[in-house]
């Protein structure tokens, strides 16, 4: 496999860059951060769907711009490295992607046209609290044409407009779409380590729900939702490793201690070394994961495992070394490592947790035989 992106989408990735530098910056994430009031950036929300970012992988024939899972690989890094404070990975890599891949032409028609706009946001509800959630945990039931039962936690959960809810029918597993400001619904906010992405607990009592896909099939649907938010999100987090690289790497070189730049010191050279090392490897993994997801390979539950243990390890070690190598500033608020810091341990929690992915990718290797073939 040699994969890399093609001049076209290099350009937009530099489009990427240079918008999200001058409308996603630390003021930016701070403002968000500190108010409890402003779960996320609206104005910014709205000129990303202008941009047709929120709509990437939308069909044209419903309001999107037509691009590729690839495109949305470069879109993704550049909104990691910019820690932009949207709730693009809930409604694009996740409500998104389960309409696409099950939604009916109605369903698609009622919904992508004003999500591509910015107008609607959809969430993906399956964790009912601590623990990796699997096909034995799920306990929200569906009867009758409504969902009882409380997920938590739910990634921008409080201020999405439907939910993509996983509950189960009798002893079958099925999706559901939830309008969360209908009746029976109530939502709560949860505090997380990164206030800057909201979360919710969203309590659901006889709230009218409408199946989405093939009954009986939502654990397989989920699990190929989670595959290529999977690599989307490994995306974010390598954009934000190098992001804490560049800016470990631009502090050692400037600060000076004993009369030289900290950068000359054999032990902050390791660190970077080390810190460079885990992001290369983490780049290399999520290039393999967008080469399968453009390819739709056999092997694209593997890859998406790898590319998200490789990322969440980066991003966990870029920042947490960033702290270190800024020293006794890199833990006070007024510099930004945190932010990154932050970002780093909720992406690494985030479809199930680092655990999950570990796990899910010991069992695909475990499938396969040297040569490769299932």
């Amino acid at each position: 496999m040699n994969f890399d992106f093609s001049e076209e989408q290099y350009l937009l990735r530099d489009q990427a860059r240079k918008f999200l530098d001058d409308r996603s910056t630390p003021a930016v994430v701070r403002a968000v951060l500190e108010d409890d009031e402003k779960p996320y950036d609206a104005e910014l929300w709205q000129e990303m769907a202008e941009l047709g970012w929120i709509g990437a992988i939308v069909p044209e024939e419903y309001g999107g711009a037509g691009m590729t899972g690839e495109d949305l690989c470069v879109i993704a890094e550049e909104l990691g490295r910019s820690l932009a404070p949207t709730p693009f990975s809930s409604s694009v890599y996740m409500a998104t992607e389960a309409l696409l891949l099950a939604g009916s032409d109605a369903q698609k028609g009622d919904h992508l046209p004003a999500m591509a706009a910015g107008e609607r946001i959809g969430c993906f509800a399956v964790s009912e609290g601590v623990g990796v959630a699997n096909a034995d945990s799920i306990k929200m039931r569906a009867s009758d044409g409504a969902v009882d039962g409380t997920k938590i936690p739910v990634a921008d959960g409080d201020i999405a407009d439907f939910a993509v809810v996983l509950a189960r029918a009798g002893s079958d597993l099925s999706l559901y779409l939830v309008d969360l400001t209908g009746e029976g619904v109530s939502r709560k906010s949860v505090e997380t380590v990164d206030p800057s992405r909201s979360h919710a607990e969203i309590t659901f009592e006889k709230a009218a729900a409408e199946p989405l896909g093939a009954a009986g099939e939502g654990w397989e649907i989920t699990q190929a939702v989670f595959d290529r938010a999977a690599i989307l999100m490994a995306f974010e987090q390598v954009g934000g490793a190098q992001a804490c690289l560049d800016m470990a790497t631009e502090y050692a070189k400037n600060r000076f201690a004993f009369g030289r730049p900290i950068g000359s010191f054999q032990a902050i050279k390791h660190k970077l070394a080390n810190i460079y090392i885990d992001v290369e490897l983490a780049r290399a993994n999520a290039y393999y994961g967008a080469w399968a997801l453009a390819a739709d390979a056999p092997d694209l539950s593997t890859a998406a495992a790898a590319a998200r243990v490789a990322a969440s390890e980066a991003y966990n070690h870029a920042a947490r070394e960033n702290i270190q190598t800024h020293g006794g500033m890199g833990f006070t608020w007024e510099f930004d490592c945190h932010l990154y810091y932050r970002r780093a341990k909720l992406l690494s929690l985030a479809l199930g947790g680092e655990r999950r992915w570990k796990d899910r990718l010991i069992s695909q290797l475990e499938t396969r035989n040297f040569t490769g073939e299932e």
